[in-house]
């Protein structure tokens, strides 16, 4: 499963940061390693690995390697996530209903008779 690759090489943290200094566009190493607490050659490692991993991708300008974010890479991340997105919105309109189920309820059993208490009814 791809999306697992994806979630074990970004659980890095200085990964991640390489990583995501790519959504701003391509960049040659230097500037990717740029104020990060490590090495050039660490980054081109991290770099290899995120590669390795189909989240990068990287082509030559002359004698430099240009590294951008290779969005299909994240395509089984994002439908496994968006499987949770899903799950979630499904259980609110659920929730959603019931209570204004409940509400609708209890509305009409205080039209019909105010006075008295209504009986919460069973689920």
């Amino acid at each position: 499963m791809a999306y697992e690759m994806a979630l074990t090489v970004l659980a890095d943290p200085t990964r991640r940061k390489v990583f995501e200094r790519l959504r701003s566009g391509p960049h040659p190493v230097n500037v990717l390693a740029a104020g990060l607490p490590v090495s050039r050659p660490a980054v081109s490692q991290h770099l290899k690995v995120l590669k390795q991993a189909g989240l990068v991708e990287e082509h030559s300008e002359g004698v430099r390697r240009i590294y951008s974010i290779r969005r299909e890479g994240l395509a089984e991340l994002r439908e496994w996530l968006d499987g949770f997105w899903s799950d979630a919105l499904e259980a609110f309109r659920i929730e959603a209903e019931e209570s204004q189920n409940a509400k609708r309820q209890q509305g009409a059993c205080m039209r019909s008779s105010p006075s008295r208490r209504c009986a919460k009814s069973s689920s």
